[in-house]
């Protein structure tokens, strides 16, 4: 049972616009490579995560299309947003927009803004369209200009009574959706960026395939030094035994070299 806010009536759904008249986004250019990047990679990390799930689905960058605005033809178009109970492909197709009432009427349950050295109103009209729209929880990620904004550079807000309220805790896990998220630094990385990055219960950060293949590689090229190490050990015990024995034939051939010369047959 949809709550009343999203049930349509075949009269609404009628006047809505068809797909092929909504454009994919605002076509407003990003500010920063950053804004790309870190959807990609939660993106990426989910593809691992839940390689075995399809009724999910994660875009940066993408329209997102309601009728709880002033006007259905108009998108708000977070920087990443990720819907669950929904298709991984629509209709076996990728997705050029996310519209609410192709989906169920599911609205994303989770949004991310990333701040840039433009304000985009991400703590107060942003706010007050994701909360009418019903996304659970709404992530704003403002590494650079927190300071002058007077925020905090990470802040997880979780929808209850129609209000958001500032969730506590780095990483913030949220139960509904099986993930926590916060902020971390990848260790390969050339340039040392702090990224977005999804968290277990437990707290710790969910690995890449790329680095699950290669803590696997290292610990069986580990293993295999230890093995090599272990068989360089028993080969010095063995070639000291060698010689523990070698020796003590020499001092029995000696010791039956001084019988004879004794006369005494050894």
């Amino acid at each position: 049972m949809l709550p009343l806010s999203l049930e349509l009536s075949a009269e609404l759904l009628d006047s809505l616009p068809p797909v092929d008249e909504l454009p994919d986004s605002d076509d407003t250019p990003v500010d920063n490579e950053d804004q790309y990047f870190i959807p990609g990679l939660l993106l990426m990390l989910l593809n691992y995560i839940w390689g075995d799930r399809e009724d999910w689905f994660f875009s940066g960058d993408m329209g997102i299309y309601h009728t709880t605005g002033s006007n259905p033809r108009v998108p708000v178009v977070p920087d990443a947003l990720l819907s669950l109970g929904v298709d991984r492909r629509k209709d076996g197709k990728s997705r050029r927009s996310y519209i609410t009432w192709k989906e169920n009427n599911i609205p994303p349950i989770l949004t991310l803004e990333m701040v840039s050295h433009t304000p985009g109103r991400e703590y107060d009209s942003k706010m007050a369209i994701y909360a009418g729209l019903g996304v659970l929880y709404y992530v704003i990620y403002n590494p650079e200009f927190w300071q002058r904004d007077g925020h905090d550079p990470l802040e997880v807000y979780k929808l209850v009574d129609g209000a958001y309220q500032r969730q506590s805790g780095e990483p913030c896990w949220m139960p509904e959706i099986g993930l926590g998220i916060g902020r971390d630094r990848l260790a390969d990385d050339p340039f040392d960026r702090e990224i977005l990055t999804w968290y277990d219960a437990q707290g710790q950060r969910h690995r890449s395939a790329a680095e699950v293949e290669r803590d696997r590689a290292a610990a069986e090229c580990q293993r295999a030094e230890t093995e090599r190490l272990r068989a360089e050990a028993a080969d010095q015990r063995a070639a000291a035994a060698d010689q523990r024995a070698a020796a003590d034939r020499q001092r029995a051939e000696q010791l039956a070299e001084r019988l004879r010369q004794l006369g005494i047959d050894p």
